[in-house]
């Protein structure tokens, strides 16, 4: 009997030793053999570099990811905060840092090229070939819309900033190790959509650009699955440094008459919510982003979600303050 145990204790030992040397090993393995680099270069002109301008300080909100956490404000208010990184996001799986996304040779893009990031921005696939979590949902954008945001990120003032390397947790890595994949498009990416104040293009900005649905549907945090009915809200984020303790529940946003806080709004008096900013000063909403958006493009998400099956789920929130005594 005591061999028995003391071989059945080696083999779990022997097991999580494998396990551990696994996750050490393919944690970060390269997917470039199924995904190569194209070799593109993106001829832009000033309207596309536009395009990218209001792309990422608007919808796609990149500058609001992109920076550090003390820039926010600033953000909010109307200013081009440096894209230099350093936003942490606390997460299961270990602290994942933004990296530096203006065009410095030594710690930024400086010396990707367009394929990389091109690749970059539709397969959640780095310079190095790995995957990464899918904290940039942007594989469904145009040609048009993800040529547009490289335009103009690689032509910002370079920023010297050496973001930290993520700090993974063992779970991570193992998590990393088999679970996570490069992002695919559902379908073939369009070539372009023109913005107009339609339900299309506002599905487009919904799961393409701005990622309400990423957000208003509850999903698995170590992941990245969705869990929960879709815009039916129950994510829940924080607590953390970026939100100051406090827990944020992503609400309903469907049209369900009791539960769905859209039930609430007009057109009209969504688009004045949407320019009202912030009322919980550390909500992960990027409303400053969002409020750069034109009336049409807010009427196109407006009409959209008036579109999506109605949720009856009521969700504890949207805010919880941080237990007494809390950091």
């Amino acid at each position: 009997m005591k061999r028995i145990l003391l071989f059945a204790a080696a083999a779990v030992i022997l097991l999580v030793a494998g396990v551990m040397l696994y996750a050490q090993l393919m944690y970060n393995r390269s997917f470039t053999d199924q995904y190569p680099v194209n070799n593109i270069t993106i001829q832009a002109d000033s309207a596309m570099i536009e395009h990218g301008r209001f792309l990422v300080y608007g919808p796609a909100h990149c500058a609001h990811c992109h920076t550090a956490i003390e820039n926010l404000e600033a953000l909010e208010k109307g200013a081009e905060v440096p894209m230099s990184g350093g936003f942490v996001f606390e997460l299961p799986l270990g602290n994942v840092y933004s990296p530096n996304i203006t065009p410095d040779k030594e710690t930024g893009i400086g010396n990707h090229s367009d394929g990389e990031l091109y690749r970059m921005l539709r397969y959640n696939i780095r310079k190095d070939g790995a995957a990464c979590l899918e904290l940039m949902p942007f594989s469904n954008m145009s040609d048009y819309d993800i040529k547009s945001v490289i335009a103009f990120i690689k032509r910002q003032k370079p920023v010297r900033n050496d973001v930290p390397k993520h700090d993974y947790s063992l779970l991570g890595k193992f998590v990393r190790s088999t679970s996570i994949q490069p992002t695919l498009p559902a379908a073939e990416p369009m070539a372009f959509i023109a913005r107009d104040s339609s339900v299309a293009y506002g599905k487009y900005l919904c799961e393409a650009v701005a990622n309400c649905r990423g957000c208003h549907t509850n999903r698995d945090l170590k992941t990245g699955a969705f869990v929960g009915e879709p815009y039916a809200g129950g994510f829940v984020m924080g607590p953390d440094k970026s939100t100051a303790g406090f827990t944020y529940i992503t609400p309903n946003i469907t049209f369900d008459a009791e539960t769905g806080v859209m039930s609430r709004f007009d057109e009209a008096a969504f688009i004045a919510r949407m320019r009202g900013g912030r009322v919980h000063q550390t909500s992960p909403m990027p409303w400053g982003p969002y409020s750069r958006l034109a009336d049409n493009d807010l009427k196109a998400i407006y009409r959209f979600l008036k579109t999506v099956k109605p949720v009856k789920q009521a969700n504890q929130g949207p805010v919880i303050a941080p237990e007494k005594g809390a950091s």
